[in-house]
């Protein structure tokens, strides 16, 4: 098949650039022919909250990437849609996350889709922002409306799409695939060393951007707890603060943790992840709402057992007391878990289940949603 990928890629950083990329490449592994049309532009800068919206890393290799899309342009929209339609593409894709999107997104597809023979199939992060506003549940149904069929990571997502098609669409969902491309794993010792760190402590990792629904102010309350500082468990904070870091650094210094609160607030490049999850003991995701998590998926990779909040779909992919543990979003219940964890021993027995769960998670099952989808809205467009 003709695919092409509408969404973020390289030199755009981050996870979903990476989902994206990773996506691309099953599907030229699986012999179709795939383009990839990411941004110009893909925020203006006052609304990106992070430090720099690129990759410093090269370009991946076998991958048709064309920078084209600008997120303000209306003419440009038009401009994309048109030249889309032209390539006849059996599919086109897209990467959809945020209703800041949906105007571009929409108007491409309308364009594209003067051609009743291309399916347009979006594959949908979140259809809801994690704090979303009033407007988030009203915009999205222009973008919805123009799609052919949906392929979800979690059937949470698929619950938020129903609230806007109208037309019953085809939807498929596959777990979020994991992410293998961060390079190989590295022992505890090794990576410690090369970090700075005690090669014979107990490290809990809270790993990505740091956002409040991520909910670290929960975890580092978790912290302030003396049972955890008794047992010489450390916190690694490895990420790039999105939004203001004050509060978070002033519950650090008003529980008197800063010893225990290893903060390494710059953006972590693809060539150091393995180090962090190397070092660690547990990876914590303290999330206070989500849909999935891209960071359960580097942790599957790293065979790093977790810690997950039980909101959204993270604890559909983490079996509670099987590979980690399933907590309220509240730092007594994360408190209670971590302790639990090194008070039993319990990192050989769940990592030793993590490399029969971590089968589940391909990148295959991923393009077999997609391509369901598509198929599915073929036969309901006949009907």
């Amino acid at each position: 098949m003709r695919i092409i990928i509408i969404g973020t890629a390289h030199p755009y950083r981050g996870g979903l650039a990476a989902f994206n990329e990773r996506l691309a490449t099953q599907f030229v592994d699986e012999g179709h022919e795939v383009e990839m049309y990411t941004f110009t532009l893909q925020y203006p800068s006052f609304l990106f909250p992070g430090k720099s919206q690129y990759t410093d890393s090269p370009a991946p290799a076998r991958l048709k990437i064309k920078r084209r899309i600008n997120s303000c342009n209306p003419f440009n929209w038009i401009s994309v849609g048109r030249e889309i339609r032209k390539k006849k593409p059996d599919l086109v894709v897209f990467a959809y996350w945020m209703t800041f999107m949906v105007p571009c997104f929409a108007t491409i597809a309308r364009h594209i889709k003067c051609d009743k023979s291309i399916r347009c199939i979006a594959l949908v992060h979140n259809m809801l922002p994690h704090d979303h506003k009033f407007y988030d549940k009203i915009i999205p149904r222009c973008f919805v409306n123009k799609m052919d069929g949906f392929t979800t990571l979690s059937e949470a997502v698929i619950d938020d799409i129903n609230h806007f098609d109208r037309h019953n669409k085809p939807k498929t969902w596959a777990p979020h695939p994991i992410y293998d491309h961060y390079g190989s794993r590295i022992d505890k010792v090794s990576a410690r060393q090369q970090l700075g760190l005690d090669p014979h402590g107990r490290y809990v990792l809270f790993f990505g951007f740091i956002r409040e629904y991520k909910g670290l102010d929960l975890l580092i309350d978790a912290f302030g707890d003396p049972r955890l500082q008794d047992m010489g468990v450390k916190l690694i904070v490895a990420g790039e603060f999105y939004g203001d870091p004050k509060p978070y650094l002033d519950r650090i210094r008003s529980l008197d943790i800063s010893d225990i609160v290893i903060l390494h607030n710059d953006y972590i490049p693809d060539s150091r992840v393995n180090l962090y999850f190397g070092a660690a003991d547990i990876v914590a995701q303290p999330y206070k709402n989500a849909t999935q998590s891209g960071v359960t998926q580097v942790a599957f990779h790293f065979e790093k057992p977790m810690l997950v909040t039980n909101v959204g779909g993270l604890a559909e992919t983490v079996p509670d007391g099987k590979i980690g543990y399933v907590v309220e979003p509240n730092a007594q219940d994360i408190t209670d878990a971590l302790y639990r964890y090194f008070k039993e021993q319990k990192e050989e027995a769940f990592t030793e289940a993590l490399l029969q769960e971590k089968e589940k998670y391909t990148w295959d099952r991923m393009t077999r949603a997609v391509l369901q989808a598509a198929d599915a809205s073929k036969v309901k467009s006949k009907k």
